[in-house]
């Protein structure tokens, strides 16, 4: 992944939709960093006794956001991802970076536009329902939670250190 290719423009103040966007943006670009320019072995690479591997946070944080946002617009889920093989997805830096960064443009559009109406309640399941905004936070929260495992993962497999890229 080639961080550079999202947009991030400096935001010293804005609504409170305006700023989660840009945090989700900045958070964007650190996993980007963190997960990017990696073989498919090392995409792969375990470090046991954990199982985790850098490309199933990208698959993961892939299908999150992709349903996540589906789901704030009124969906039940995001179609398109449906009878992904994700294992061969995995094996392919290019397609798995590739679906990522699509995945990622085309929820900040959508959310772009859903920022001004962060209060339309959604159901979350059978007994429960959130607001777009706590929709949201909960991507923004996952994505936050994600890069940190890629920085630790990240180190481990190639010596990668640092917060925001340079």
């Amino acid at each position: 992944m080639d961080y550079t290719l999202i947009p991030l423009a400096d935001r010293p103040t804005g609504t409170e939709g305006e700023m989660m966007l840009f945090s989700l943006d900045r958070v964007h670009r650190q996993f980007a960093w963190k997960t990017g320019g990696l073989t498919a072995e090392q995409l792969q690479q375990r470090h046991p006794p954990s199982k985790l591997t850098l490309a199933w946070l990208v698959i993961h944080l892939t299908r999150v956001e992709a349903d996540w946002t589906a789901k704030a617009e009124g969906r039940s889920h995001e179609e398109s991802l449906d009878g992904m093989d994700w294992d061969e997805h995995g094996r392919h830096p290019d397609r798995l970076y590739g679906l990522w960064y699509e995945t990622i443009a085309r929820t900040r559009q959508s959310w772009a536009t859903m920022i001004n109406d962060l209060d339309t309640v959604l159901p979350w399941g059978p007994d429960y329902t959130v607001n777009r905004r706590r929709t949201l936070t909960d991507i923004l929260e996952e994505n936050l939670l994600h890069t940190g495992h890629a920085s630790i993962v990240r180190e481990a497999v190639d010596g990668l250190i640092g917060n925001d890229p340079p």
